[in-house]
Parts: C-alpha cells; sequence; structure tokens
C-alpha cells in the first residue's frame, strides 16, 4: 500500500513541477509553484519525514510563492508608473554624452 502511495505521489511531484517549468506567465509560476510544493510536502509525509514536511508546507508552498508574487507585482508596477511632473518615459529621453566625447562619436559632419 505505501509503495502505490510513493508512486502516485512522485507522479504527482513530476506532474507539478513539469507545469512549473511549462507555464510562461511568473504570476501563475508561483501558483504553480506553490501547488508543487504541497505535492512535495506530500511526498515528504507518504516517505514518513513529517518534520520535513511541515517545513517544505511553509517554505515551499507558502512563503516562496508569496515572495515571488510580490516581486513580480512590484516589477509590473513599476513598469506602469507614469514619469513624474510630465517629463518623457526614461527610453525616450537622451543620455548625456560621456566628458570628453561628441555625441556623433567624434566625426564631424562635411561643411
Amino acid at each position: 500500500m505505501t509503495d502505490a502511495l510513493t508512486v502516485i505521489a512522485l507522479l504527482l511531484v513530476a506532474a507539478s513541477a513539469t507545469a512549473a517549468v511549462l507555464v510562461r506567465d511568473p504570476a501563475r509560476q508561483a501558483l504553480v509553484l506553490s501547488v508543487l510544493g504541497l505535492t512535495l510536502a506530500a511526498l515528504f509525509l507518504v516517505l514518513q519525514a513529517p518534520d520535513v514536511a511541515l517545513s517544505q508546507l511553509a517554505v515551499g508552498s507558502a512563503l516562496t510563492p508569496l515572495l515571488l508574487l510580490l516581486s513580480v507585482h512590484k516589477v509590473r508596477r513599476r513598469g506602469k508608473r507614469p514619469a513624474p511632473d510630465g517629463e518623457r518615459p526614461a527610453e525616450d529621453r537622451e543620455t548625456p554624452a560621456p566628458k570628453g566625447r561628441r555625441r556623433d562619436g567624434g566625426r564631424r559632419e562635411p561643411t
């Protein structure tokens, strides 16, 4: 009976790990990673390691996906922020030339 449970848990871990790799959206990846953490916790429980299962539950299925979701949210929010005081976005502004160099690379236009 325990062999069957171990095989089922291993198949669930393999399926959820494959799903975590195949998902392209970072927010969904974090959610699938949470499911992977739950299946790993179930595998550890089947393998009679309840202390490792509890640690996996706390870290792998709660804390890590939460941190990933917060990071994705912050990066997406930072990308949508308008420029202050009506300035052009950073990618539209010209960067100043380094000291000692001209913008045209030191070439002069023929007169």
